[in-house]
């Protein structure tokens, strides 16, 4: 099995819900990112393989097929879309991974996309002619009991750890003030779309704006929750002897790792994903020099930090999901790009991880 590598990695700015984005097609959010990921490392579209895109809300079709195609990659780019839900983006390119490792490809653009506001209208139909039932979130287990609101199952989570709505709070106001300082730092992997070249939602928070923030359940307030919201991110992943031709800044994909757990607790599911990565790696949490975690809600990024022995200081050193917003099916990609640019500028061994609906969870080891 060859080594695979991450060669470029850019984003779009991850914008909320019916924001600058409301009026782009999915794909019109994921081309200018697509074509940046080429143009940053010197390849040719006739030289990709496959596209692999990670999306939550598209609700049929596919979404990697139709950013292919208007990204204007040759026809035999096929185009594949996933959907584990957050975990999508994360997971296209475990798969990239494992499609270069075995000799399927050389050169595999992977990543996500999400339109949340365009995303389409789901309702359930009835054999016995009901009228049809519109949904916004669907069904993660085949149990009512086990299949919890996401705000409802992060508080249990809050509420099963001890995690006061006051250390939330302070997570949120670290995750902004984090992504405020390292705007500089962000520039060089965000692509303009639509003249939007920065997260718009990152802003001044503070204790005392959380404290006014109303609880949705619990703990749980918009405050300490990331939005909805667009974006899209992608990586450039290649064999060994791509990265040899190419001059380009190489971070090797070490592994990755994907688990079920309690669909009750989804929050805490990528303890046990860094935990068996970590251990196949023969690499100690002390050993990282940097961990993207994703931020759906501060209670779940706190629970994962500490439940994985992740020192709280290397984590999210450029903010989080908290300070940007959270367009599901790309949130994980967005994590692996914040990650390759941060290995690329201090070097070392890195970990991204986040959580999806239904108790799963993913982790992606990079090195520098």
């Amino acid at each position: 099995m060859s080594q695979s590598y991450i060669i470029a990695a850019k984003r779009s700015a991850v914008v909320p819900l019916n924001g600058a984005f409301a009026h782009l097609e999915l794909h019109e959010i994921a081309v200018p990112v697509i074509r940046a990921c080429l143009a940053a490392c010197g390849l040719a579209p006739e030289e990709v393989g496959e596209l692999i895109t990670g999306n939550a809300l598209g609700a049929g079709g596919n979404p990697a097929r139709l950013c292919a195609l208007a990204a204007g990659l040759p026809e035999h780019v096929a185009g594949l879309s996933i959907d584990r839900q957050c975990a999508s983006g994360l997971d296209a390119l475990a798969l990239a991974d494992a499609m270069v490792r075995s000799g399927q490809a050389d050169i595999v653009l992977a990543g996500g996309a999400e339109s949340y506001s365009r995303r389409p209208v789901r309702a359930r139909t009835f054999a016995d002619g009901r009228p049809a039932l519109p949904y916004d979130q669907a069904r993660f287990t085949p149990w009512p009991d086990r299949d919890p609101d996401m705000h409802v199952a992060a508080d249990a989570l809050a509420v099963t750890l001890g995690i006061t709505r006051a250390a939330q709070d302070a997570w949120a106001v670290q995750s902004h003030d984090r992504a405020l300082r390292a705007r500089h730092r962000l520039a060089h992997e965000l692509i303009g779309v639509e003249g939007i070249t920065q997260d718009p939602f990152t802003r001044a928070l503070s204790a005392r704006l959380c404290a006014r923030s109303r609880a949705i359940a619990g703990t749980i307030t918009p405050a300490n929750t990331s939005v909805a919201a667009d974006g899209a991110a992608f990586c450039t992943v290649v064999s060994e002897k791509v990265a040899r031709r190419l001059d380009a800044p190489a971070v090797a994909i070490i592994g990755g790792c994907t688990l079920g757990g309690r669909p009750d607790l989804p929050g805490l599911a990528p303890v046990a994903a860094i935990r068996k990565l970590l251990c196949n790696a023969g690499i100690a949490p002390d050993h990282l020099a940097v961990a993207e975690i994703m931020e759906a809600y501060a209670a779940q990024a706190i629970a994962c930090v500490s439940e994985s022995g992740l020192d709280p200081e290397i984590v999210n050193p450029g903010g989080g999901s908290l300070a940007r917003g959270h367009p599901i099916g790309a949130s994980g990609a967005i994590n692996a790009v914040r990650l390759y640019h941060e290995l690329t500028a201090r070097g070392g061994t890195g970990i991204a991880a986040i959580a999806a609906a239904g108790g799963i969870g993913t982790a992606l080891l990079l090195r520098s």
